[in-house]
């Protein structure tokens, strides 16, 4: 059971205690990026995933999925109010639907007293809030097998995906390798692009979906995520955009009953 001292407000550094996972290799931008936008009362604290010889495997991660657990168990017993889970693929690795990951979360969440969310599982609760039906992917770094994967598990929740490629489909790289040796980090004009030209196979969508954690430069070359860019992308295609990490912090301010400081596009501005 989570430790009964952390009923007592006096107790915690924090009044609002979000942890959050790191995948296996890269140094994650997700604490830093939502405490960034978070109210003064909010603390993170992040703990890395550990897999020896992790080489960015769906396999590594279906293999290792009860490291999620071992997340959720430490960070309650630290005192977390909140629970997130970065790294989009983990809902799909095993071959899970929704609604087997949307179990999976109420049982944790339920085990370790703490609320716990998953990115991926994430997209989907921000689209069902959106009233979305009609999506388009664009699936950014993703391999074709991790872009398949998550064009799978949102067809199971029942949007209707009209297009999903990622930046080799939109023509913005000519390899896989190309994308990969980048390492996540993309020059700015590769997000306006990838958005225009996603939106474009299906203008009648409802909103743009974004998987991943991809970091785009600005003009002084700091890397920033797409909830850093959201608004402006939103306005430039006219549509909401539905990011795994916009979507990740909306669930879990909406968890806190708090709200962003300041405007982060369309799914952020519904909490009140």
């Amino acid at each position: 059971m989570k430790p009964k001292r952390w009923s007592d407000p006096t107790k915690k550094l924090f009044p609002h205690q979000v942890g959050f996972t790191s995948p296996p290799h890269d140094f994650d931008a997700a604490p830093t990026d939502f405490l960034r936008i978070a109210p003064d009362t909010v603390g993170v604290h992040g703990r890395m995933l550990h897999v020896p010889g992790y080489s960015h495997e769906l396999k590594q991660r279906a293999d290792n999925f009860q490291l999620l657990e071992e997340f959720a168990y430490c960070m309650s017993n630290n005192g977390a109010d909140v629970l997130g889970q970065v790294g989009t693929n983990w809902v799909h690795c095993n071959g899970t639907t929704p609604d087997d990951i949307a179990a999976f979360c109420d049982r944790l969440s339920d085990t370790y007293e703490t609320p716990f969310h998953m990115a991926g599982m994430c997209l989907v609760e921000g689209l069902r809030e959106l009233n979305a039906e009609k999506i388009v992917l664009n699936s950014v770094y993703y391999w074709p097998d991790w872009r398949d994967g998550i064009a799978r598990f949102l067809k199971q929740a029942g949007f209707d995906l009209l297009y999903a490629g990622n930046f080799v489909d939109l023509g913005l790289y000519e390899t896989q390798q190309e994308v990969n040796d980048q390492t996540w980090i993309f020059p700015g004009e590769v997000a306006e692009t990838s958005m225009l030209r996603v939106a474009e196979r299906a203008p009648q969508a409802d909103a743009i979906v974004v998987n991943g954690m991809p970091n785009f430069r600005r003009s002084d070359g700091l890397p920033q995520r797409i909830v850093s860019l959201q608004a402006g992308l939103e306005g430039l295609t006219g549509k909401p955009i539905v990011s795994s990490d916009s979507a990740l912090y909306w669930r879990i301010f909406k968890t806190l009953g708090l709200k962003p400081t300041r405007a982060h596009g369309r799914l952020l501005s519904l909490l009140s």
